[in-house]
């Protein structure tokens, strides 16, 4: 594959996740202020939590997006396009959005993975460390969501 070929992979694969965190910056918003039940107060914090660090995904995918010649998704409508994640759901319980969550989470997982592959194919460290780095803690957040739902995800 040419060079630039490589380099445009990249690219794509840093504004897709572009995509997927403004799509589940939203819908944890969502989830943080809909989220009902017993577990209100848990969920509340870290659905506030989730978002906060997806915002911070945002912004750092987009200006490694920028530092490489690329150009970030910036309207809602095409984050929503683009998106692997789908948007939240009104009138569902706490758990199904925290399913919800968890299959977000191992999508994006398997996808930055497979980015960090084709960065590394490139020559792009860095972009390859940020995928690293942001899968390390994406897989503990995922852990933390998986146990909180027991049994009902199977490992």
């Amino acid at each position: 594959m040419a060079n630039s070929d490589c380099k445009q992979e990249v690219r794509e694969a840093l504004n897709l996740q572009v995509a997927n965190f403004t799509v589940l910056w939203t819908k944890l918003h969502n989830y943080h202020w809909y989220v009902k039940g017993n577990n209100f107060f848990s969920l509340h914090d870290k659905f506030e939590e989730l978002y906060d660090t997806a915002a911070e995904y945002v912004d750092e995918l987009a200006e490694r997006l920028l530092a490489i010649g690329g150009e970030p998704i910036g309207k809602q409508s095409e984050a929503i396009e683009r998106a692997t994640v789908k948007e939240a759901e009104y009138d569902i319980e706490a758990n199904a959005m925290v399913r919800q969550l968890v299959q977000d989470y191992d999508n994006i997982i398997q996808e930055l993975d497979e980015g960090r592959k084709v960065a590394e194919e490139a020559g792009d460290d860095r972009t390859a460390d940020t995928f690293i780095s942001m899968t390390t803690d994406i897989e503990k957040n995922n852990w933390m969501l998986k146990s909180f739902l027991g049994k009902e995800v199977k490992q």
